[in-house]
């Protein structure tokens, strides 16, 4: 079923079977749930709170915004099967389209073999958003609505009308298809179990990093450096007790330099120290921190991975579905929440296509979305949990120590072992399932090239 959902082939152009769909959130999840409903209703309405008139300036709805963030290849291709032409028109406006040769990963210092064949779409997420948004909101049946939704009223078990206020005043709005893309901290769950349906169950893996980033001029001696560089360390060993180190082009020839800590941990806020520790980095940290600063360091900390299930409810509204992080929201530092949500419009395709009139609880949607929440969750949560139960000496059983011994395993070979790389980078990136990575041959290939490189100390 992964493999369906990543395909890239023009998607279907279905006859329009709803009057008026209603996505609740103008984020990146929101806006493609719209451009997929464009092709199932004849009005499509975004509400949104935010002010989203300033470009590409960060809206308040998304607080992690200021960090730095890059649309993965499995997330790119899906917005561009979907967009056709975003790619083009975000480099016209600034972006950066990274091939695998300007691209570096260092693990605890050492660099890895190149992603190869795999190219990264660089910009800031206000910038990347901002550019689907226009496009978006130039389809015919598409509108976007100031306002903050407040309820829905439901009937005969399905959705019926969304409340919002506009203006300072409530209106209602009937609509035949709603999707929530209000984030983590959606209001859909509380709205759904007052009116008698069940609660979607919340999971929650504490990951507690914090983050600052910072933008920098780019210089003309930058085309001496990889474009984007992924610094990540382990242990007592990191460079002023860092996590990761990421360093991005941006449009408007900039730099965006991210660097995050595990609590207690916290990367540095001033510039001083913020360019000290890029100093101890490879060398392309040392060389981006020592532009012109853009802008102040922002600074930003999460606490926990959220997750929704939604496949185990037996009583949820019909014409009801959630996206993005209302569904799933991931630790940042993985980098694959908006190719997520790029996936989770695949997903609305697949679901509305086979079921034109949907006339109960989605549970065919839910499904196909949780193929792409495991897959995606499986290297974030998982990692983050393996982290945490090393921290607190926890119980851990035989099997998930396997599969965690496996793991790292496949990582420690992405240093030596070109196939093993590959591999890596493809689920990575959501352009294959975590199940590849699993599979004996591979496994024994990565041992044995981890043995051939301990032979060689």
């Amino acid at each position: 079923m992964f493999d369906r959902l990543i395909r890239t082939d023009p998607p279907p152009r279905p006859p329009k079977t709803l009057d008026t769909a209603c996505v609740l959130g103008g984020s990146i999840a929101g806006l493609m749930a719209a451009r997929v409903l464009a092709d199932h209703a004849r009005a499509v309405v975004i509400i949104e709170r935010d002010d989203v008139q300033t470009g590409g300036s960060p809206r308040t709805g998304v607080p992690q915004a200021e960090q730095g963030h890059v649309l993965l290849p499995g997330g790119f291709a899906q917005i561009e099967r979907w967009l056709p032409g975003f790619t083009s028109a975000a480099q016209e406006r600034g972006a950066l389209l990274v091939d695998f040769e300007q691209q570096a990963v260092y693990l605890s210092g050492e660099q890895r073999l190149p992603n190869r064949g795999m190219s990264i779409l660089a910009g800031t997420r206000p910038f990347l958003e901002s550019q689907i948004r226009t496009m978006v909101a130039a389809l015919p049946n598409v509108s976007i609505l100031p306002a903050r939704a407040t309820g829905l009223d439901f009937d005969d078990g399905a959705v019926r009308a969304v409340r919002y206020i506009r203006d300072g005043s409530e209106q209602v709005t009937a609509v035949d298809f709603v999707v929530d893309a209000m984030g983590r901290s959606s209001k859909t769950p509380e709205w759904v179990e007052d009116a008698g349906f069940q609660r979607p169950q919340l999971h929650r893996v504490r990951t507690d990093i914090n983050y600052a980033t910072a933008l920098f001029t780019r210089t003309e001696d930058s085309d001496d450096f990889p474009m984007t560089a992924l610094a990540q360390f382990d242990g007592p060993a990191a460079p002023d007790g860092l996590a990761l180190g990421t360093a991005l082009v941006a449009e408007g020839n900039q730099w965006m330099v991210m660097l995050t800590a595990y609590e207690p941990g916290r990367p540095p806020k001033t510039l001083e120290e913020f360019r000290a520790t890029c100093a101890k980095l490879p060398p392309v940290f040392g060389h981006a921190a020592a532009g012109e600063l853009t802008r102040e360091i922002m600074t930003y900390r999460q606490a926990d991975s959220r997750r929704r299930d939604f496949t185990v409810l037996e009583q949820y509204p019909a014409r009801l579905v959630s996206v993005g992080d209302a569904v799933a929201s991931f630790n940042p530092i993985y980098g694959q929440g908006m190719s997520s949500a790029a996936l989770h419009a695949s997903c609305l395709s697949d679901y509305l296509v086979n079921n034109p009139q949907p006339q109960r609880m989605a549970t065919e949607f839910f499904e196909t979305q949780a193929v792409v929440t495991d897959a995606a969750w499986a290297l974030s949560a998982g990692a983050d949990a393996a982290r945490l139960d090393a921290l607190q000496g926890g119980e851990v059983s035989t099997e998930l120590q396997q599969q965690r011994w496996a793991m790292n395993q496949v990582v420690q070979a992405t240093l030596t072992d070109q196939t093993i790389t590959d591999a890596f980078a493809a689920v990575s990136f959501l352009l294959a399932h975590p199940s590849i990575l699993a599979e004996p041959d591979l496994l024994q290939r990565a041992v044995a090239a981890n043995e051939r490189t301990l032979a060689r100390r």
